[in-house]
């Protein structure tokens, strides 16, 4: 898959919620009620990473979780990236007690 440009990256960034542009990374970090439904979180991922052949680096911190997505092999974002992460924004849409907060 080919690198996304500079101005295809800013543009998909700014059409995300949340995600931020970290080098050649996209990232974004979740809160839950508790460390269970972190991992549930987690968890819920599998199926959809699986499907794409595609995983994000996961970061679990007791009740947050923090993804990112790069493509690996391109050393870079493709549009993989993006798909990750709006599939992990679908998956934590349909938990429950889900609270977003920025990073830090």
């Amino acid at each position: 898959m080919a690198l996304l440009t500079p101005e295809e990256i800013t543009a998909a960034v700014k059409a995300t919620e949340g995600w931020t542009l970290e080098g050649k990374t996209i990232r974004k970090q979740f809160a839950f009620q508790d460390f269970p439904e972190a991992v549930l979180f987690v968890s819920a991922l599998v199926p959809g990473a699986e499907d794409a052949d595609h995983h994000p680096d996961i970061e679990i911190h007791y009740k947050r979780v923090i993804l990112s997505y790069t493509t690996h092999d391109e050393d870079g974002l493709t549009a993989k990236d993006f798909d990750g992460a709006a599939m992990a924004d679908a998956v934590a849409a349909n938990l429950p007690h889900l609270e977003e907060f920025g990073d830090g």
